[in-house]
């Protein structure tokens, strides 16, 4: 006996893949360019300000004597306080050795800092024992509540002067910088060597 019946539906056909799309070659084009626009920019506006820059004249640095002594002379705008008058003049004879010689010993006691000088050959042994006695008396005045009087406060100031300009080089006094950056008001004639400072008893 013949049925009719139905085939069978197959089971495998699968849909309709949707459209591929095709790389457009120009858009990378485009894209390179526009990076290497962004890039010649760069390079350009770099290259504008390294001419610039060769441009600006640099100062020379200030000398180390010459810096030393102007803070010396803004101390004396301190001369009636003497604790800060004391710790400006002798941070600055100290800041001035360390880098004059390239003596190295920031944030060490008064003891420390002549210990090590004492084993150098950075001054002359007169200018040690003065620059000792110097400090000695700064460290009265910081540290002891001693409160001298403004003629001793300004004999400790040439004191201080005289030991950078004992200690600096000859040549920087002649400098045109030097004699453009140092105050008008010169010093008192400098004593003789290892009579920096005159301590009262």
């Amino acid at each position: 006996m013949i049925t009719n019946q139905p085939a069978p539906a197959p089971q495998d056909i699968r849909d309709i893949k949707p459209p591929v799309p095709i790389p457009n070659v120009w858009e990378w084009v485009w894209w390179a360019l526009g990076l290497l626009a962004v890039l010649a920019i760069l390079y350009l506006a770099w290259r504008y300000w390294q001419k610039r820059r060769s441009q600006i004249p640099v100062e020379p640095p200030v000398p180390a004597p010459l810096r030393a002594k102007q803070k010396l002379e803004e101390a004396l705008a301190l001369i009636t306080q003497p604790k800060p008058f004391c710790i400006l003049v002798s941070d600055t004879i100290r800041a001035y050795l360390e880098e004059q010689f390239d003596f190295r010993a920031p944030e060490r006691t008064t003891d420390e800092f002549l210990r090590e000088l004492s084993t150098t050959d950075l001054l002359a042994p007169e200018q040690k024992d003065s620059l000792g006695q110097f400090l000695e008396s700064c460290d009265l005045v910081k540290f002891a509540r001693y409160e001298p009087g403004e003629p001793e406060l300004r004999e400790l100031h040439h004191s201080a002067v005289q030991l950078v300009e004992e200690t600096e080089p000859k040549d920087t006094l002649n400098s045109e910088s030097g004699l453009s950056n140092y105050g008008s008001e010169r010093p008192p004639e400098p004593a003789e060597p290892g009579q920096i400072v005159k301590r009262k008893s």
